[in-house]
């Protein structure tokens, strides 16, 4: 499910005690899921802060369908890698490569999972 077009949402830990939810392309690898994401955004520090994490990818076809995960970052990836992994999901997710201005640095959080569960899925 989330290596495929789907979109997903990831609920973080803001200062303060508030959860902020932001929509995101993602991605997986055999053991984590995978956000990509920029070193200055909100949603960054705050799973530096805070590593636990939730995240639901919905079926594009069917918004019924959905798997939710709640885990921990347990590493990140910079530099040229996560150039390239941001460039491969814009690829998945718009057809071309990202050709949004990149402020900082690109950066891939990788999550490790505690808990998950589905909906609607076989």
């Amino acid at each position: 499910m989330a290596t495929g077009k789907n979109f997903g949402t990831i609920s973080v830990h803001l200062p303060g005690g508030a959860i902020g939810t932001h929509v995101m392309w993602v991605d997986a690898d055999d053991q984590h899921l995978l956000v990509n994401t920029e070193a200055h955004r909100a949603k960054y520090r705050a799973m530096v802060a805070d590593p636990r994490v939730t995240i639901t990818v919905w079926d594009a076809k069917n918004p019924y369908a959905y798997v939710e995960v709640r885990g921990r970052v347990v590493g990140e990836v910079r530099g040229q890698l996560a150039r390239d992994h941001i460039d491969a999901l814009s690829r998945r997710y718009t057809g071309h490569r990202y050709t949004a201005d990149i402020t900082s640095e690109r950066v891939i959080m990788r999550i490790a999972p505690d808990r998950q569960r589905s909906v609607g899925l076989d």
